[in-house]
This record gives C-alpha cells, structure tokens and sequence, in this order.
C-alpha cells in the first residue's frame, strides 16, 4: 500500500562566500525560507518543520508564492533530497514530473532516450525494450526516432519526453505543474493519457498557480509560506488563505 509520511523535517542549503550584499538580495528575490548568516556563509532555510501524512485516494495541492518551498518540498517527497533533520518513510513507486526532459542525450538516438527515460524513471531495461514499440507508436515521430534528438524541434523533444514519462504507471506520482504535450495535433491524445495517468496513481502530489487545475485534481491542500506549511485542509478553504496573505 502506498505511504508517505513526513515527520518534522527540515531542510537548509549552506552558500559559502555569501556576504556580498548583491548575493544575498538575488537569493532573497530566487529562493524561500529564511536566511541566516555566519563566517561568510549564507544558511538557507527551505523547509522548516514539515509534518504530512499521505495515504491511498489522496491527491494533494501545494499552494504558494514562488518561493515558499513547493519545488523543494516536492523533490523532498520524491526522493531527490534527503533531509538532514526529520525523517521521511516512503512506500510505493515514485514517479516524479517535475521535470519531463531530465537525462536526455543529445547526442542519442529518440529510441535511445526512450529507454533511458524509462530506466531512469524506475524501469528495468527488460520492461523498458517491452514497451517500446507502444512509446514509439504513441510518439508519431516515426523514422524520427532513429536520429539524434539534437536534430528534432522543440515540439519533437516534448513528444518524445512526455511519451516515456507517462508510460510507467507509479503508486505515488509527484507533479510540478500540469503536463502539457506540445503542438495541437498531438494536444488531444496527450490530454487523454495525461487523465489516464494521474488517475491510475495512489497518490497524487501537484503543485501549480492554476487553482482551477488544483481545484479538479485534487481533494486537499497545503499551503506553504518561508517553507512553513502554514495551512493544511481542503483546497477551498486553503485556496482562500492563499488569498488573503497576497493582499496582507
């Protein structure tokens, strides 16, 4: 059964030689949390005290302005970080969107990226040659797909990426914002498989600026303010204190 339980975590980035006041304001405008400062070292708080539970049927929002935590929190939830303080239990498949195109080769061939993708995603190279052809299939880039991606368009790229990345069905999947697929002949297909793929996961963390996305997706919210989460309840009401902190 999928699990994810967050008990007091914290998270701090240490940027050395950081006393330059100029460094310190782009840092300030770029980055949540709070800032401490001690032996030329800039000590960044990005998440403070984080207690979550996740279980089956939850689909989670995170709410916040730029910067508050919600990129953190996710690669937190996904594995990518470890926290120095606090502890993270995770159990189930994860699979995380927050960024489609992560460990493409240029250089490689379309299939070949296929299935690195697939591999990097969780995929053992067996199931990845399996589902091949159907990635292939659903791509169209057809002979395409035997040249280097540094020869396809942007559109291409998408395609290609987002065709791998929704093949595996993970228990937990980790969203940063909505996928979208590209060019319009292919938008229909892939707003379909994307429905497909959200709804076939356990549990669902999407963090996004469009409450609309928010408010269909998911069942509760948490809002995140200095890498605090500050509220934690269902998306309407965490969608209204999000309101009202941007007009305090």
């Amino acid at each position: 059964m999928a699990y994810v339980e967050l008990k007091s975590v914290s998270l701090s980035y240490p940027i050395y030689e950081g006393s330059a006041r100029s460094l310190k304001s782009a840092v300030l405008r770029g980055v949540g949390g709070r800032l401490s400062q001690e032996a030329g070292r800039i000590e960044i708080q990005a998440l403070r005290d984080i207690n979550l539970t996740l279980t089956p049927g939850d689909r989670l929002a995170l709410i916040g302005h730029n910067g508050a935590g919600k990129s953190t929190l996710l690669k937190l939830l996904a594995g990518i970080y470890e926290p120095p303080v606090g502890q993270v239990i995770r159990r189930g498949t994860v699979s995380s969107m927050t960024d489609i195109g992560l460990g493409l080769d240029m250089e490689a061939t379309g299939t070949e990226n296929i299935v690195s993708r697939c591999v990097f995603l969780g995929m053992t190279y067996v199931e990845a040659r399996r589902r091949l052809a159907a990635i292939q299939e659903f791509t169209e880039l057809g002979a395409y797909l035997d040249m280097p991606i540094r020869t396809y368009s942007t559109g291409m790229l998408v395609r290609l990426a987002f065709a791998a990345s929704t093949e595996m069905r993970p228990e937990i999947l980790i969203m940063d914002e909505m996928m979208s697929a590209g060019d319009m002949s292919f938008a229909e297909q892939a707003r379909k498989r994307i429905l497909d793929y959200v709804q076939s996961a356990s549990i669902l963390v999407l963090a996004s600026h469009d409450m609309n996305i928010l408010t269909s997706f998911c069942n509760r919210a948490a809002l995140l303010e200095a890498g605090t989460i500050t509220k934690l309840g269902s998306v309407e009401d965490v969608i209204e204190a999000y309101k009202n902190s941007r007009t305090r």
